[in-house]
């Protein structure tokens, strides 16, 4: 299937229009925006991780400002209920019968944006009732299931450095991320403009540049672009190399690694590889696609185990690792003993 050239202008200038629209709040974080736009466009949720004050909840609240499309934040806290986030059923008279009916009034997850800030700050309960929303696109109040509106797109805030009182997103729920995006602090020059802005009276006149149905398109557009099966064969290997005590797996990630990511990371390191390649005006998806989105991707479906941790070793170290001996020629990869291994498992 061939992908025309109308589609990568639309969606290559969909970018430009978004980012545009942004620059006129945010400074900087370019590759932050980046990586938010592919999660956008592939239909995942996209999990920012940072210090605070590095603007990753406003970034979110003018991203949504700048699509016309519905936007919930939701501050999660500790003694937030999964009624809080998906809705209850409601008790109310009718007027006109003096009967009493059961209606369901629709929560803050019933956006196609929304905003989950400092998601590790809520218990288990609530965070499991998110999980259901980002996997299944529905809420379950009850012996009801209600769908949630298309298209549906989570992006949550956690704060790295203050641990008590927060409740860590278990494995599980951080693989329905596509991605996990580190939030840095700014440049100097980057930090001197935010400090010049927010300092002087602010103006901006954020826009609505794209629809619904547009991102709907959109989306649909980036499944549609042509993949290699060298390439899907890179990608697997990236992801099979980091699970111990299989076939191939390298002596470092066997030494430094508990814990290995599952089918979800050669899914979406493809869809992104895919919105990647169209936002780059390609249309089709390389090597250098797959291994540009490694880390934002496997980061938080790995474990390192303690040894490697006491010795301040972290999954991105591990990932670095991997792309270097993982070749990208296709003729490399086949004819190498280990990846050989990997393929006859």
């Amino acid at each position: 299937m061939s992908i025309d050239s109308s589609a990568i202008e639309k969606l290559r200038n969909a970018r430009e229009k978004v980012k545009e629209q942004l620059s006129q709040v945010i400074v900087g974080q370019e590759e932050v925006i980046e990586e938010l736009l592919i999660s956008l466009f592939s239909r995942g949720h996209c999990m920012l991780e940072g210090v605070p004050g590095l603007a990753k909840t406003l970034l979110i609240s003018t991203l949504a400002r700048s699509l016309s499309l519905t936007f919930s934040r939701i501050q999660f806290t500790p003694d937030l209920m999964p009624a809080d986030i998906t809705g209850t059923d409601i008790i109310e008279e009718n007027r006109s019968t003096g009967e009493r009916e059961r209606r369901f009034m629709q929560g803050p997850l019933f956006s196609h944006i929304v905003l989950a800030d400092e998601i590790n700050r809520t218990p288990p309960k609530t965070q499991a009732a998110l999980l259901e929303a980002m996997q299944e696109r529905q809420v379950t109040v009850g012996n009801e299931r209600h769908v949630l509106t298309d298209p549906f797109f989570v992006l949550a805030t956690q704060n790295p450095i203050e641990q008590e009182g927060t409740y860590p997103l278990p494995e599980a729920q951080q693989d329905r991320f596509m991605f996990k995006v580190f939030v840095d602090y700014p440049s100097f020059d980057e930090e001197f403009e935010v400090a010049r802005r927010t300092t002087a009276i602010q103006t901006d006149n954020i826009q609505p540049v794209l629809s619904a149905n547009e991102i709907l398109e959109l989306q649909t557009k980036v499944r549609e672009v042509p993949i290699t099966d060298h390439v899907i064969r890179y990608a697997l290997s990236l992801v099979r190399q980091t699970r111990v005590d299989r076939p191939g797996c390298p002596e470092f990630v066997q030494d430094q690694v508990a814990w290995g990511a599952g089918p979800r990371a050669v899914q979406y390191l493809i869809l992104g590889g895919k919105a990647r390649a169209l936002l780059e005006g390609r249309t089709n998806v390389s090597t250098e696609d797959i291994a540009a989105l490694a880390k934002p991707v496997l980061r938080h479906r790995m474990v390192v185990n303690f040894a490697a941790e006491s010795e301040g070793v972290t999954t991105d170290n591990v990932i670095e690792e991997l792309l270097k001996v993982t070749p990208t020629k296709e003729d490399e990869l086949i004819n190498d003993a280990r990846f050989q291994k990997i393929f006859a498992s």
